[in-house]
């Protein structure tokens, strides 16, 4: 359904069990930042109000997964850990050129939100189905099926928004460029690397 055409090392699974800390520190700040994207849509794309009024509730929703995975860190009696670089988005927005009309440019963003959220919800089901410990492994079940809805909508806006055999193109070149990336990553105590 996602699309990915690399799946993740299962392996990545037991990095995961060995810093469940640094996992739910990094997973908190994803939370985060799929917040702030939602904002920044907003700022940026003014006009387009069903785009609007659907990033209003992701914000919404975004924040509280934040709060969500918080919670979870002190429950275990620890605190959140410093934002880190998330090596695979950087890679990632590095795909699409600079510039362009702003249909383009939105397109491009819906295209790389979509991804992104493609790949947590891929994340978050091997977490669901691998983890050892069944009280998070359930926290992330409950999470993957919010990933697999805006991993929709993301798409579905781009091919509402843009021309929809040239999106369907443009989507498939980035799951193969992707697919590339992620080659080299899975090795790191991280939602995405």
């Amino acid at each position: 359904m996602l699309g990915l055409k690399l799946p993740t090392d299962p392996r990545w699974v037991n990095i995961v069990e060995k810093n469940i800390e640094d996992i739910l520190t990094d997973h908190a700040w994803c939370e985060q930042k799929a917040a702030s994207t939602a904002v920044s849509l907003i700022v940026s794309f003014p006009e387009y109000t069903e785009l609007i009024q659907e990033m209003i509730a992701l914000v919404k929703e975004e924040i509280s997964h934040f709060k969500m995975v918080h919670d979870k860190i002190l429950e275990r009696g620890w605190v959140l850990g410093r934002d880190r670089k998330d090596e695979y988005v950087l890679q990632i927005v590095q795909f699409f050129p600079k510039g362009g009309s702003r249909t383009t440019q939105l397109v491009h963003r819906l295209l790389y939100a979509a991804l992104i959220e493609a790949r947590s919800c891929e994340r978050f089901r091997l977490l669901s189905e691998e983890l050892e410990d069944k009280e998070l492994a359930e926290f992330y079940r409950k999470l993957m099926v919010s990933e697999a809805n805006h991993y929709t909508m993301f798409l579905g806006f781009a091919r509402q928004y843009g021309d929809r055999k040239e999106v369907d193109q443009k989507w498939n070149d980035l799951l193969s460029f992707e697919a590339e990336v992620m080659k080299d990553l899975g090795k790191h105590q991280s939602i995405h690397g």
